[in-house]
């Protein structure tokens, strides 16, 4: 019997999932039928009352619907805990399981896809919403000499920086700070602020990147991004965004769904567009 899941968001349309998801069933023999759940604002948990009794077996989320998703879940993994949201869902019975795979996705790429370690480097993100949130832990996991959460509320930054080290079992020195503080160098450079989907460039000075630096933007599909041109001009040539990311988040609910967990490369392969 063919299992059903869906991506919930709205607007939907240019969601890649049901492409991605359907790529994994093929090349792992899963049998899943994979859509696109476009939900009304203020709709989202009378949508999933819908789809979970027609069958449906699990759900991606999409904006605006995380949050949404973190209040209608009965479990939430550390994951969304820290993340404060939900981005993947999985049904069973009357439990409905919250899990948020960015942190981890973004990670696996950058250590795994770009074969760029992050132990004993430093690191900084700039901006202090759910994507930091949920990358905080998995980026603790490598171990790096040091991470610096930049934001333009500093407040903000700070309360990262805080719950950071009250989750974390290492001793990892974790920062908050607005951009104007922010000193030296940086190894790795994650622009996980929303400036790129408005085309806006963060207010970050060029001498942050280091030499050997990586710089990614963990949006997806919109070339070289005004944060990108920055490290780029800088003589940053490890330039990354976010589409391994979607991928390998993306696999690891597949996996939580399937049992099995699908190779990325060809999907990255698919939806890659040059930085240019």
């Amino acid at each position: 019997m063919t299992d059903r899941y869906a991506v919930i968001g709205n607007p939907i349309e240019q969601s890649k999932s049901p492409l991605i998801h359907t790529a994994f069933a093929q090349v792992t023999g899963q049998d899943i039928a994979y859509t696109k759940l476009l939900a009304p604002l203020g709709g989202f948990a009378a949508a999933v009352d819908v789809f979970r009794a027609s069958g449906g077996r699990g759900m991606n989320v999409t904006a605006p619907f995380k949050l949404d998703a973190f209040a209608y879940a009965t479990d939430l993994a550390l994951s969304a805990q820290m993340a404060g949201a939900v981005n993947a869902m999985k049904f069973e019975g009357d439990r409905v399981l919250g899990e948020n795979f960015d942190g981890v996705g973004l990670v696996r790429d950058v250590v795994h896809n770009l074969a760029f370690p992050v132990q004993g480097k430093r690191v900084l993100i700039l901006g202090a919403g759910g994507a930091t949130r949920g990358a905080l832990l998995p980026l603790l996991a490598e171990q790096p000499a040091e991470l610096v959460i930049v934001n333009r509320t500093v407040a903000k930054a700070q309360e990262l920086a805080a719950l950071a080290h009250q989750h974390q079992s290492g001793q990892v020195p974790v920062t908050g700070l607005g951009y104007e503080a922010v000193q030296g160098q940086f190894d790795v450079v994650l622009n996980a602020s929303s400036s790129s989907l408005g085309a806006e460039l963060p207010p970050l000075h060029p001498e942050v990147f280091a030499p050997g630096c990586l710089a990614y933007d963990l949006t997806y599909g919109k070339g070289l991004t005004p944060f990108l041109k920055l490290a780029q001009q800088a003589g940053v040539t490890r330039l990354a965004d976010g589409v391994g990311m979607l991928a390998e988040q993306a696999a690891e609910a597949f996996a939580w769904w399937r049992g099995v967990r699908p190779y990325t490369a060809a999907v990255i392969a698919t939806l890659t567009v040059p930085l240019v």
